[in-house]
């Protein structure tokens, strides 16, 4: 990469010139329509109707989740319309973060950005823990025996899934939407089957033992509404990841909206069915994090009605649709570190691609050594600082996931409002049936989602643990990224005043012969 020295401007960030090799060597390649890009959404979310809302139920109750369902529901329709506008606006690979630059400079896109990372390579490691619990109770009711340790199925399923990662997007794409379906036809059948089997007894709902002041609608006041936001979440996180795949689908500006307000549609509908029916089976208190099942409420499901054999069987099945999120959320945290890195914000190598298959496998890899390394630490350290947390080490993974989803979130709807205003004259294919007060309306929840966090003493080790990592890449993007900034499509458009892409694609080309994009050398440098 050619350089040549710059003068900081007011933002205190400093760009260097990029030469045609540095793009070469930083391509992907078009290979979504719109049910690849529905497959890569819901499967980046599904397993959320498998595993980790449940957590919630022992420190908010049923009722206030079901209130906090409607409200997130809400949330996510008003927050997806506008990021399908800004998306299709901006169709880089950028996603949050390029809205955040574009609409508050280099530093929003940082903080929103980073917030982003967090959020993907933190809530990977959240579905490999679910998936190795669930791989390991499944194959357990036919051998009568635990097969591998924890550890080893977190190596297996990383190995694999950045190995499936690496063939081609087209492939991950492919196999996003298989999974995907297969998981929702589990859903399906659980709902039908406990139906039809008398399992069913709404009754059971609210079993929470009240806490003091409590009532049994409410077992821990009202305030649980407030404490079930972030695990109402869970059923949709991970749809927003969309975005990032603008350079590799073939109509970003028409389908990635489209496929978002659909996956959206999808999710709410199965979300709503398992939270009325897995508990109504189990009951609200024996999926919550202290039991054994507390790791697998739609196993322990199935285990209410069922053979222990036929219970195993459907379990292999349900882990389809956690990896089908292991699918999504690699794919989703591997684009946002090759954007953060090709614009220079993260060191630049992690932005490489494959020469063949046109994957930024070395973010993918990032990533997984990343989550191995949180897992880990989770494991061990937890327990130490908090004894009464040991039980709900996947709570507190799951909630430094959704922390950095709110602030990514919060971000984003502020940056819809202020680029309404700050670009006007922008180019908006797509514009949100909601508008400015929907933007509003969805800030305003996350901010809500936010505070149901912060106030959560359960969950306050996940907290520290996130601003201290949040605080050190501050600190790091302050002494040295802002230097090292470059002018990626992301850039060229925040500068232009969302004015620079006549091709639909700031600084991008409309591809090659085998359909990659590549990204046009900058033609000088720029401070901002």
């Amino acid at each position: 990469m050619a350089t040549t020295g710059t003068t900081p401007g007011t933002a205190g960030v400093t760009y260097t010139q990029a030469d045609g090799q540095y793009f070469e060597k930083r391509q992907l390649r078009r290979s979504a329509g719109f049910w690849g890009l529905w497959g890569i959404g819901i499967a980046a979310v599904i397993s959320g109707q498998f595993s980790g809302w449940n957590v919630g139920l022992g420190t908010t109750g049923w009722v206030p989740m079901l209130v906090a369902m409607v409200l997130v529901t809400v949330m996510y329709f008003t927050m997806i319309f506008s990021i399908g506008e800004m998306s299709a606006a901006m169709p880089h690979t950028g996603g949050a973060y390029s809205f955040a630059r574009a609409a508050m400079g280099p530093w929003g896109g940082f903080v929103t950005g980073l917030a982003e990372t967090i959020e993907y390579v933190v809530t990977t490691a959240v579905i490999v823990w679910f998936s190795g619990v669930y791989a390991d109770a499944a194959l357990s009711a036919f051998m009568g025996y635990s097969l591998l340790p924890q550890w080893v199925w977190w190596i297996v399923l990383y190995v694999a899934f950045v190995a499936i990662n690496t063939l081609g997007a087209h492939v991950g794409f492919r196999l996003a939407v298989v999974v995907a379906v297969i998981a929702l036809v589990v859903l399906a059948f659980f709902a039908v089957a406990t139906v039809v089997s008398g399992a069913v007894d709404f009754s059971r709902l609210n079993d929470i033992v009240p806490a003091d002041g409590g009532t049994e609608l409410l077992p821990f006041g009202t305030i649980g509404i407030l404490y079930a936001l972030p695990f109402a979440i869970w059923f949709f996180l991970g749809i927003e990841e969309l975005p990032l795949a603008a350079e590799e689908a073939h109509d970003p500006a028409r389908d990635i909206p489209k496929a978002s307000v659909w996956g959206v549609v999808t999710l709410a509908v199965f979300g709503l069915m398992v939270l009325f029916l897995n508990p109504a089976v189990t009951g609200s208190a024996a999926i919550t994090v202290s039991p054994g099942d507390g790791d697998e409420p739609l196993l322990a499901g199935f285990r209410a009605f069922l053979p222990e054999e036929a219970a195993g069987v459907l379990a292999l099945l349900a882990l389809v649709a956690l990896l089908a999120s292991l699918q999504g959320i690699l794919y989703a945290a591997g684009r946002n570190m090759y954007s953060l890195s090709r614009a220079g914000y993260y060191p630049t190598f992690l932005s490489l691609t494959g020469a063949k298959h046109k994957t930024p496998w070395v973010a993918l890899v990032a990533t997984a050594v990343l989550g191995l390394v949180i897992l880990a630490l989770v494991l061990m350290v937890v327990p130490a600082i908090s004894p009464d947390a040991a039980g709900a080490a996947s709570g507190v993974i799951l909630f430094i996931a959704v922390f950095g989803a709110v602030i990514s979130y919060v971000m984003q709807m502020v940056s819809f409002v202020l680029l309404r205003r700050k670009f006007p004259d922008a180019v908006r294919p797509y514009r949100s049936p909601t508008g400015i007060w929907g933007a509003v309306v969805a800030g305003v929840i996350s901010v809500a989602a936010f505070l149901g966090i912060v106030l959560n003493s359960a969950f306050q080790v996940a907290v520290v643990t996130f601003l201290v990592v949040f605080v050190v890449g501050l600190v790091v993007f302050a002494l040295v990224g802002r230097k090292r900034l470059v002018l990626s499509p992301e850039e060229e458009y925040a500068m232009s005043g969302g004015l620079s892409a006549a091709d639909g694609v700031s600084g991008t080309s409309s591809g090659d012969a085998d359909g990659a994009t590549e990204p046009k050398a900058a033609a000088a440098d720029v401070s901002a």
